[in-house]
């Protein structure tokens, strides 16, 4: 029997609702979910490619790259912490993660006296943002990044904008770009040029997804214009209301005097240039593969978003609740955190 189901995509920040296609309750595809007031029906690639992580999730715990029992892999675990010394724990947080499960991973990392750190892509949590329609309504549109390319809903509402008349300003560094592609100036400089060779007014919005360094997020925050900052991941913003983020240079420091690294549904390898062999263990709780699991001494797998209850906070702020697709006996972040303190 073919069922559908509301969730929301877990694939950047814009906070898209999906459907997802179950057939006699095996998850087959997912379905526009046209009544959402974020995209109204839209999905774009990645949102429509997004179960393909549960459909490669973990089927076991992993240690020394064998298989083993999730009880005994999640007691090494518990092993390796209580013999570490605390000041040398980091525990890696995510935007990936819904709000209880960031609440409950910064309490396990304050109760025990570990580092924590979470990375928004070197962007902030500004208190007061622009909303989607206020960047359809704008009488100009600067946007640093390819938002068009990267988080099509955003994009969206510039086109949007375009089609009410306003101007569309892009700072885009790759050879060819789509927001470019829309443009009415594009530029390639540095976002500091960018920033300074332009006039904005209460009628513009600034919409991001990438800085150069943290310096521009002062000069952005300054500007009298609404902003936008774009998230690569669903629940930054929320996860920024509960831990202050980290920029690459502090969080190469915070690893260079780590010996034993916790990442929680997240690729820090792929995000930061480090070392990691310098430290001596790392344990990942994962969903599927990826480049930090790779290079993992333990990997517990933990429950995909279409496993579990939650909320995530979208890039403009709104909160939106979802609820399990599929029902699953893997351990959700909370339930392993549980263990762990018991």
């Amino acid at each position: 029997m073919l069922e559908i189901k509301h969730t929301l995509c877990p694939v950047c920040s814009v906070g898209c609702g999906i459907n997802v296609v179950l057939n006699d309750g095996d998850i087959v595809g997912t379905f526009p979910y046209k009544r959402h007031p974020v995209n109204a029906g839209k999905n774009c690639l990645n949102g429509r490619n997004s179960i393909e992580c549960y459909k490669n999730k973990f089927q076991s715990a992993i240690v020394s790259n064998s298989e083993e029992d999730l009880d005994k892999a999640i007691a090494d675990v518990s092993k390796e912490i209580k013999s570490a010394d605390s000041s040398k724990v980091t525990v890696i947080c995510s935007g990936n993660e819904c709000i209880e499960e960031i609440e409950a991973i910064k309490n396990f990392a304050e109760s025990n006296g570990f580092n924590l750190a979470i990375y928004a892509d070197d962007l902030a949590n500004f208190d007061e943002v622009a909303s989607y329609d206020e960047v359809a309504d704008a009488c100009k549109v600067f946007v640093i990044g390819d938002l068009l390319y990267e988080n099509p809903l955003i994009g969206r509402r510039i086109v949007h904008a375009k089609q009410n008349g306003a101007q569309i300003y892009a700072l885009v560094k790759a050879e060819k770009s789509v927001t470019g592609n829309i443009a009415d100036e594009c530029f390639n400089g540095s976002v500091d040029e960018f920033l300074s060779n332009n006039d904005f007014d209460e009628s513009s919005v600034i919409v991001f997804n990438q800085i150069d360094s943290p310096e521009d997020l002062d000069k952005i925050n300054a500007l009298n214009c609404k902003k936008l900052p774009v998230f690569s991941k669903p629940n930054t913003k929320g996860a920024l209301s509960i831990i202050d983020s980290k920029s690459k240079e502090e969080l190469t420091e915070l690893l260079d005097n780590t010996k034993l690294l916790l990442v929680f549904n997240d690729d820090i390898v792929e995000d930061i240039d480090f070392d990691f062999s310098k430290i001596s263990k790392i344990i990942s709780f994962a969903t599927c593969k990826n480049n930090t699991t790779e290079i993992s001494d333990i990997i517990i797998p933990i429950k995909t978003w279409l496993e579990k209850d939650g909320s995530f906070v979208n890039a403009m702020g709104d909160a939106q609740t979802f609820n399990a697709v599929v029902e699953s006996d893997v351990l959700s972040e909370v339930e392993i955190i549980d263990k762990l303190n018991g």
